[in-house]
């Protein structure tokens, strides 16, 4: 690879439902234990301790004539804008998801043709030489489309990028399952162009992994929970939370921990942590683990931004629209400037788990 040349983000964008459901949308359910037994608790109980647990309180979900090719369409449009570019000139289409195009009323999986050609198409580009394909990683799937994508550029082949994360998790989910309540839709994308002549910009490095030997079956497709009959030949998305808390406890922090080592990058120079939305308590605790690793006990306050309170887990929406909303200073009081330098990290279904250092320009 060719060191002088560095892949920068000059562009991004994000769709964010406009259906709001907040806890409480959950007290008419019926919960089910995973044997089938009726759940032996108040739906105030499971709902208050599910906030408890993972300080959710809303999600948002997609209207019902939507599909997610369309959030991720609406989201590259608006990274497009912002990066100021001819989508013509795109080299690559890049599109991270997990279940394709599922229509309202339906859990059916529609993946062909790829959504990244469905994205493109929607966009209108007439290039042929604008590649397009899935990347199916489980939630870290953003960021590893992300990551090939500073391969392509770094390598010459590529000099402009539409990566896209989009996912809709609410017409796959088992309405029995108290799971349910985690998940939510949403679409994020950025634009990644080459900029020569600067390494200290812009994508820094990577490291990723896959723990599919022991962990493959912490998230799976499963049966309802529920014992009728009219629900047995359908799947759900389906997770064993509390090995997954636990496996994401042991290995994030030393994975990001790799990552700003191959990167040559302390852990104090890092501005923010940006990291995959799937549980605040969880997330908190992988900060909290990882700041110990370098011999410091508590992280600084500001370190982390959330938005999983009030938007759920998007799966691989959740990094590039929390990107997307720090960048247009639609995040509190978290602000990203030229010359800070932070890490993107995520886990998920596989397991896989990856982390990327980048400086901004």
């Amino acid at each position: 690879m060719n060191g002088t040349i560095r892949s920068v983000i000059t562009g991004t964008g994000s769709f964010i439902p406009g259906n709001t459901i907040a806890n409480d949308s959950f007290l008419p359910r019926e919960f089910y234990e995973s044997n089938g037994a009726r759940i032996q608790k108040s739906n105030r109980e499971i709902i208050d301790k599910f906030l408890d647990i993972t300080t959710i309180a809303e999600r948002r979900y997609a209207d019902d004539d939507m599909l997610t090719s369309d959030m991720a369409t609406l989201a590259a449009q608006v990274a497009i804008e912002d990066a100021g570019i001819d989508p013509e000139e795109l080299d690559y289409v890049i599109l991270g998801h997990n279940f394709g195009d599922i229509q309202k009323g339906t859990n059916r999986v529609d993946i062909l043709p790829a959504l990244a050609a469905r994205v493109k198409h929607n966009l209108g580009i007439k290039n042929p030489a604008a590649v397009a394909y899935d990347v199916i990683f489980g939630c870290p799937g953003w960021l590893q489309c992300l990551i090939q994508a500073d391969y392509y550029i770094r390598s010459g082949d590529a000099k402009k990028i539409l990566v896209i994360g989009a996912d809709i998790l609410s017409r796959i989910y088992d309405p029995h399952d108290r799971d349910s309540m985690i998940y939510a839709d949403g679409a994020g994308a950025v634009i990644v162009e080459a900029v020569e002549g600067n390494a200290n910009i812009g994508i820094q490095g990577h490291a990723s992994r896959s723990d599919t030997l022991m962990h493959s079956k912490m998230l799976f497709m499963g049966c309802s929970y529920h014992p009728e009959e009219d629900l047995k030949d359908d799947l759900f998305l389906k997770m064993n939370g509390r090995r997954l808390y636990q496996y994401a406890l042991e290995n994030v922090p030393t994975a990001i921990k790799q990552c700003l080592e191959k990167c040559n990058v302390p852990l104090l120079d890092i501005k923010k942590v940006l990291i995959h939305q799937a549980n605040g308590k969880m997330d908190d605790a992988i900060l909290k683990r990882l700041y110990q690793l370098y011999g410091v006990e508590n992280p600084p306050e500001d370190v982390m931004p959330m938005t999983i309170e009030r938007l759920g887990n998007s799966s691989v929406a959740t990094l590039p629209t929390l990107l997307d909303l720090i960048l247009k200073h639609q995040l509190a009081d978290h602000r990203l400037e030229s010359g800070d330098t932070f890490v993107f990290a995520s886990v998920g279904a596989g397991m896989h788990i990856n982390a990327m250092v980048y400086r901004m320009p």
